[in-house]
């Protein structure tokens, strides 16, 4: 990871200690969205979130992707990395924190978080484009998307399927968790729009059942 990413977010985070640890998720707070959609938020649940970020940036095997958007083929903006059930996370602190959102949501998801997908937006030119996780089990069931954020806060925005104007904008960052369940996937879209603002650099850690990507 190049060192001008790294360089970008000393100073946002001086008063984080190095310690990586995990809060209570009892924490969470609920939002219903309507249409059996919600998402639950639990602002700084892993505390220590510049040091997991210099860990992660530095270790995580991140590529580049490309792919076919109508006639062209374009640059993924952001740098991906995916491990899956049976593959070793990064860094202990994910096991751990995938294995207490798999026991706090016991009752409601029926089922553990197995994978973890890594996106690192390297500055506010990178982004996601308006979508839902609705490849494989998504498109048809409930389901639980768990993201986990650590590095320079960034804006998550959130939307009703179909289109139309952004309903809820939530800045994810400096150890921030967010829940997105229900039909969520299904009837809800949700983006990491570009911003011409000064941004620093971000790293998503979504905790998903087998099955939903």
């Amino acid at each position: 990871m190049s060192e001008a990413v790294l360089g970008a977010l000393q100073g946002s985070l001086f008063d984080q200690g190095d310690e990586i640890r995990l809060g209570d998720p009892a924490g969470l707070r609920r939002t219903v969205l309507g249409d059996g959609a919600w998402i639950d938020l639990l602002p700084g649940w892993l505390g220590g979130s510049a040091a997991l970020f210099d860990t992660l940036a530095r270790g995580v095997p991140w590529r580049a992707e490309r792919r076919k958007m109508y006639d062209a083929t374009v640059a993924v903006p952001r740098l991906l990395a995916h491990y899956g059930a049976e593959d070793p996370l990064p860094h202990p602190v994910l096991a751990t924190a995938r294995d207490a959102l798999t026991r706090h949501y016991a009752d409601e998801l029926g089922e553990p978080f197995a994978t973890a997908g890594l996106c690192l937006y390297r500055d506010g030119r990178d982004s996601v484009a308006w979508h839902g996780d609705r490849t494989g089990r998504g498109s048809r069931e409930d389901t639980m998307v768990a993201i986990l954020s650590v590095g320079a806060p960034r804006e998550l925005a959130l939307r009703p399927r179909g289109g139309g104007a952004t309903a809820l904008r939530r800045p994810l960052g400096h150890g921030d968790l967010i829940v997105m369940g229900g039909s969520c996937q299904r009837t809800w879209e949700h983006a990491i729009p570009k911003t011409t603002r000064h941004a620093g650099p971000r790293i998503s850690i979504q905790f998903r059942p087998h099955g939903v990507r």
